[in-house]
């Protein structure tokens, strides 16, 4: 019975993404595309490059392991297992990808982050979830719900967002978002771990943190979920 409510909740979830493809694809699929008038030393825009019709073949549009616990033994105690256009070539130029996320019992979390090509919807299979985003300045409004299974909650495209399983049990829940290649941006990381550092004045005056402990921060290994 899980499974057919598994199965169910899935192509619901699917059924509902494709219906906000259109709002994000086509648009930008990466960070950046510097323009070149060389096209030898071009790579891809806004994608990647198609295969020859002729030479697709079935397993080009089929992935299979979603049915497998991801390891949440990590800082976050959570796991996300993505299937975009990386893990399914024909999901290019689509506009849709798929995640599945795995939390640990309380204190699982899917840290604050943003998806800057799509809108995320995400419905939970297992367990018990708070969830949220906050809205943009200046009202920096945080919206808020405590999730159970087959319940289902939208974060709009852009915004910063989290999960956090309060429950005593592992929690699993699965995500659609409306891009191919919906890019993460995890804030604590973004800021503190980049590559090379963000000057440490920087951060203690944006923070308003004592510049020991933005060095502090900043020395800590971000884990990359």
């Amino acid at each position: 019975m899980k499974g057919v409510h598994f199965l169910v909740a899935l192509f619901g979830l699917l059924a509902l993404a494709s219906t906000l493809a259109s709002a994000s694809d086509p648009g930008p699929l990466q960070d950046f595309c510097v323009a070149l008038n060389d096209t030898k030393n071009g790579v891809f825009v806004n994608g990647k490059f198609c295969k020859d019709p002729k030479l697709v073949k079935p397993e080009d549009f089929f992935y299979s392991g979603l049915n497998i616990p991801g390891n949440t033994s990590n800082q976050l105690g959570s796991k996300v297992t993505p299937v975009n256009v990386a893990q399914l070539p024909g999901l290019n130029t689509l506009g849709i990808s798929l995640v599945r996320i795995d939390y640990a019992p309380y204190g699982g979390l899917n840290p604050p982050h943003t998806h800057p090509r799509a809108t995320e919807i995400l419905v939970v299979v297992e367990g018990t979830l708070y969830v949220g985003f906050v809205t943009s300045s200046p009202e920096n409004r945080l919206i808020t719900k405590v999730l159970y299974p087959g319940d289902v909650f939208v974060f709009p495209i852009g915004l910063i967002h989290f999960q956090f399983n309060i429950g005593n049990t592992d929690a699993v829940a699965f995500a659609a978002l409306s891009s191919q290649n919906p890019g993460v941006i995890t804030i604590a990381k973004a800021v503190f771990g980049s590559n090379p550092a963000i000057n440490p004045d920087v951060l203690t005056k944006a923070f308003q943190l004592d510049k020991n402990i933005v060095k502090q921060l900043q020395s800590k290994f971000w884990w990359d979920n």
